[in-house]
């Protein structure tokens, strides 16, 4: 893979929603940097290194198990080097209550791989889906 398209984009969320870490993990380089939608810092938490950011993504799973990202539109840029993505995130939390929330992903690659995510969120209070 060399450049990210709109169809690359969708089987990464794909992936990610099969929750298929393999898969995921294969589109983001050894250096990658995440930056989270929540944390002390204005950037969020900063998540750096394969293995830190492929833990961070099971555990969403693991903590939120019917977790997805769903209504995805994907805008590539730059010859392919930045990205923007928008989805709704859909979850229930540990304690029950639902979480809906649409969020950007702004991406940047390199060599085709992804090398930066940075994740926003609109989030609305969580609530109970009865």
């Amino acid at each position: 893979m060399t450049t990210m398209t709109n169809d690359t984009l969708n089987r990464l969320f794909e992936a990610f929603n099969a929750h298929d870490i393999d898969a995921v993990m294969s589109y983001f380089a050894d250096d990658i940097v995440f930056d989270t939608v929540a944390g002390e810092q204005a950037h969020g938490t900063r998540i750096e290194g394969r293995d830190d950011v492929k833990a961070a993504f099971e555990n969403t799973w693991g903590t939120m198990p019917d977790v997805q990202w769903i209504n995805g539109r994907h805008y590539v840029v730059q010859g392919g080097e930045r990205i923007v993505s928008e989805s709704t995130f859909v979850a229930t939390r540990p304690d029950g209550k639902r979480i809906e929330a649409d969020g950007v992903d702004l991406f940047s690659v390199r060599e085709g791989k992804i090398i930066r995510k940075q994740a926003f969120r609109k989030q609305r209070p969580a609530f109970d889906p009865r």
